[in-house]
């Protein structure tokens, strides 16, 4: 899970994201992430603000990636079968007609915390169709010894976001409103699409244009321990994240005494430990299941900081923690998964990933919010378990880098 030399650490980072093709898309895919951060903070503090919920937190939270691990069957064929550009392209014109409909709804006073739920489901299906296409389309644009920068970079663009979008959008809620906060959000996607306009990505491997049934995808996934080992660690990613992006409005009332604003403060301050990581960590040594489990167990750990904090200021630097450790295993595991699966079924690899990221996290919102109505504090130690297991399990049993013949096997039929 290595690179060479010459091709880590930040001034390699740097020189990917000067690129022809990769540029115009990192700076795109950075606004449109950081207007959906306007969007994710101003539906949570609505409904917040609407039923003082922090279970119906959760309720938004599941409607929100529902269909992500509903659809990620059809989403993945599609992201291999179609120009992956083209359907990133039709999602994001759908996203902007969601939610231009929903910041009108907000500023006539008629967005209900049903409307928001059922606009929350319908964004889910756009989000469905993008994230394989997204992921998959990022190899097509550098070369394949940039692929673990480009990839690392591609995570700073959601990583980032969570530095300007939240905190931005703090201050867009409190003096512009919520509605302002939608109708910016909904503006975001244009951008992505003229950026997506500009982008010239490599032609996908030719390949058969036999359609791959995914039950094939997943035995191929299952056959082969590295494969699956990479979608435990993302699945309990997922899973530990819920508490930092759900529960940040009723985080800050209910633990830390403050207005329900500093939601934004808190998940921007996460996203500065994503950056950290990104510009410092990624790519800079050679990476090894034991590196991989000591960053999730970082990610673990500083949750448990974080649902413990006596103060403001033990939270902030737990999140910047939990964003480093978020960051740099999120980067190594699906830069190890995109290098280990055939090129042309990286859309259907890539939706179970994002069925397992993304899908999961209607499960995770739900208990989260369950648990929450209860103990805030309770929720983020309940949900940092699966974390700190996985490491523990990875560290002590670390799958071989030489796949069975069985597993290879499984993964070239499925790419047949």
């Amino acid at each position: 899970m290595g690179s060479p030399a010459a091709s880590t650490g930040a001034r390699a980072t740097l020189r990917v994201l000067g690129t022809r093709n990769f540029g115009p898309y990192f700076v795109g895919n950075l606004l449109s992430n950081s207007g959906t951060w306007f969007q994710n903070l101003a539906q949570g503090i609505l409904v917040y603000r609407l039923t003082g919920s922090a279970l119906m937190l959760g309720v938004v939270g599941f409607s929100q990636f529902v269909a992500v691990f509903v659809l990620a069957p059809w989403a993945g064929a599609a992201a291999d079968r179609f120009d992956r550009r083209i359907l990133m392209r039709w999602m994001q014109l759908g996203s902007f007609v969601v939610t231009a409909a929903l910041a009108a709804l907000a500023w006539t006073g008629h967005a209900s915390a049903g409307v928001v739920i059922g606009m929350a489901l319908l964004l889910g299906v756009a989000t469905a169709f993008s994230t394989p296409s997204m992921q998959a389309l990022v190899p097509q644009l550098v070369e394949p010894g940039e692929l673990h920068q480009a990839i690392a970079l591609n995570a700073v663009t959601f990583n980032a976001s969570r530095v300007i979008g939240p905190v931005v959008g703090a201050i867009v809620i409190t003096r512009l409103g919520i509605p302002w906060a939608f109708a910016l959000n909904s503006c975001s996607y244009l951008v992505l699409v003229l950026a997506l306009s500009v982008v010239r990505p490599r032609a996908k491997a030719p390949g058969p244009v036999r359609r791959t049934p995914m039950r094939e995808t997943l035995r191929a996934a299952a056959a082969d321990r590295r494969i699956l080992t990479l979608l435990v660690v993302t699945t309990a990613l997922s899973f530990t994240l819920d508490p930092i992006s759900t529960l940040a409005p009723a985080y800050a009332r209910e633990v830390l005494h403050r207005p329900d604003t500093l939601a934004g403060y808190l998940l921007g301050t996460f996203g500065i430990g994503s950056v950290i990581a990104a510009f410092t960590l990624t790519g800079r040594i050679r990476e090894s299941w034991s590196r991989l489990a000591a960053t999730l167990a970082l990610f673990g750990l500083a949750l448990v900081l974080y649902a413990l904090s006596p103060s403001i200021w033990v939270s902030l630097l737990a999140l910047v923690l939990a964003g480093v450790g978020f960051l740099a295993t999120s980067t190594a595991a699906t830069t190890r998964l995109l290098m280990t699966v055939p090129v042309e079924q990286h859309g259907r690899f890539m939706a179970i990933w994002s069925a397992l990221f993304l899908g999961t996290r209607p499960v995770a919102s739900l208990l989260d919010g369950a648990i929450a109505s209860a103990s805030i504090r309770a929720a983020g130690l309940v949900l940092a378990v699966p974390t700190v297991g996985v490491a523990l399990w990875l560290l002590a049993r670390p799958p071989r880098e030489d796949a069975s013949p069985a597993a290879a096997s499984a993964v070239t039929s499925a790419g047949r």
